[in-house]
């Protein structure tokens, strides 16, 4: 698949805002604060923040679901407001909720979505999308005898009829066996060799940690930050030192902002700040102790450390 147009980016968003409207007794909502975003082409991409922090939001107005309040949003290299058709042609959502037709068969629901979305029956690829999420054997069966899981293999089938350039999943694993999300991932791999560029949403950080490249967390309907993840990960000031002193003993005195615990191995774990303590600083003071050391290892944080410590601080308010 080309990539956009004169740019990098298969979406671009400046200055989006959506605030929700009162209704009853719950007041207006600003679920987005002029939010900046840029997503390279043939990237994964992972959109992370916490429940409220105006993920939903974000990709139901790519999906041209909801209307933004203001701002500007380009989806490979069309203006959504100049050109809504071909913006929305270019992205396809697998949605977190179950929204499939009971009454129709997997092969049924990918024919209607492909006519939807005016895709020429000659274009169609509707046998080679149930082969690709293993609905062959259960084309025909009505949909609402399904198991949850193959309800999720055909809502990706349905994003992807069109042969979209970009894939929206929206908690695509959320409380799927192992089996299924082993499947999902390599078919997201597979797509995203060919050129597809992927956007991901997870509260299963260790997924994002393993399959994007490049990470963005909002919160507050704010950018905290976005980063390559490899990048994500060093800024987490805390690193654990592990140290094998042989037989348990008493915990020697340590200095101040160092969190020591004794695993379940006999290992003693140290958890320091890097910019802080230096770990030969730990080291000098096991054996001032008199702790014999016999091994050493050093435990990097994770994305979960870093989503932590970024989301716990107070949202940057709009200048």
């Amino acid at each position: 698949m080309p990539a956009p147009e004169q740019s990098p980016n298969a979406i671009e968003i400046s200055g989006l805002t959506k605030t929700y409207a009162a209704a009853g007794q719950a007041p207006a909502k600003q679920a987005l604060k002029g939010l900046d975003l840029a997503i390279p082409a043939g990237s994964i991409f992972g959109l992370l923040g916490p429940n409220g922090a105006g993920k939903s939001t974000t990709i139901n107005i790519l999906a041209g679901l909801v209307r933004k309040s203001s701002g500007k949003v380009r989806i490979w290299g069309f203006d959504q407001d100049v050109n809504p058709r071909q913006s929305r042609a270019a992205i396809g959502v697998m949605p977190q909720e179950l929204n499939i037709d009971p009454f129709l068969t997997p092969r049924a629901s990918l024919e209607v979505q492909a006519g939807l979305y005016g895709v020429p029956k000659r274009e169609r690829w509707t046998d080679e999308l149930l082969e690709l999420v293993g609905l062959t054997e259960q084309a025909e069966s009505y949909s609402r005898h399904l198991s949850g899981g193959m309800k999720r293999r055909l809502l990706l089938a349905k994003a992807l009829v069109h042969r979209p350039q970009i894939l929206v999943l929206d908690e695509p694993t959320a409380g799927v066996d192992i089996q299924l999300r082993e499947m999902l991932w390599r078919n997201v791999r597979r797509l995203n060799d060919q050129g597809m560029t992927i956007i991901l949403t997870t509260h299963y950080l260790e997924e994002a940690e393993e399959m994007c490249d490049r990470i963005a967390i909002i919160d507050h309907g704010q950018l905290i930050l976005c980063e390559d993840t490899a990048a994500l990960l060093g800024r987490a000031d805390s690193k654990t030192l592990v140290v094998d002193t042989g037989e348990a003993r008493a915990l020697p005195a340590l200095p101040e902002g160092v969190r020591a615990e004794r695993r379940e191995d006999g290992r003693l774990a140290l958890s320091y700040a890097p910019s802080r303590i230096p770990a030969d600083g730990l080291i000098d003071a096991l054996r001032a102790a008199g702790l014999p050391i016999r091994d050493v290892a050093v435990e990097a944080p994770d994305l979960e450390d870093v989503f932590v410590q970024l989301t716990s601080r107070q949202a940057p308010q709009p200048g």
